[in-house]
């Protein structure tokens, strides 16, 4: 389980000037350092106004990031609690974003669903966390709503986090913003 601490973090080697990129160092079971960068990207959906993609894990060889790959970090809950720090410095700078992670598998939506709930009423006073669910709108004429492609037109519908809900039913996307 992951113990969100925010004064035991990694120091950032790298802030960029309008704290959307970071990069730190954490280092593995087996001992090895690997760089590790953290981005906030706007996903310009207007759906989801103001809302920064979360994107964290270590280079490919393009230098871009690579969220795909599974590491065994020695202290797994120093690299959460630095990348949950780095959110916040970055909310705090833009206090009407909120941030957006995206389990891209089960298991990953499985690691954060279980991390918000079990780190709520540390996280509580600063963060307010959302689940965001998909949903089809059903018209009135009993079709749903379609897209310009003909195809079921898919849109977020973003609810306040359901601590009891059990990990058999993950939200789509987890989102957080500054408790103001």
């Amino acid at each position: 389980m992951i113990k969100i601490n925010l004064e035991d973090t990694f120091e950032a080697t790298y802030v960029s000037s309008n704290l959307d990129q970071y990069i730190f160092e954490s280092q593995l079971r087996n001992n090895k350092k690997i760089q590790l960068k953290v981005k906030f990207t706007n996903i310009a959906d207007s759906l989801l106004p103001n809302v920064y993609n979360l994107a964290f894990g270590p280079f490919n060889l393009d230098g871009k990031i690579d969220d795909s790959i599974n590491l065994k970090h020695k202290d797994s809950n120093k690299v959460f609690s630095t990348i949950i720090l780095f959110s916040i410095t970055f909310l705090k700078k833009n206090p009407y974003a909120s941030i957006g992670i995206d389990g891209s598998d089960d298991l990953r939506a499985n690691l954060y669903h279980r991390m918000f709930r079990y780190n709520y009423k540390d996280l509580k006073d600063f963060l307010v966390i959302i689940g965001v669910d998909w949903y089809v709108r059903l018209l009135r004429n009993g079709t749903i709503e379609l897209d310009n492609n003909g195809s079921a037109f898919f849109k977020p519908k973003p609810e306040s986090f359901d601590f009891q809900r059990k990990t058999n039913d993950l939200y789509r996307y987890y989102m957080f913003n500054l408790n103001q």
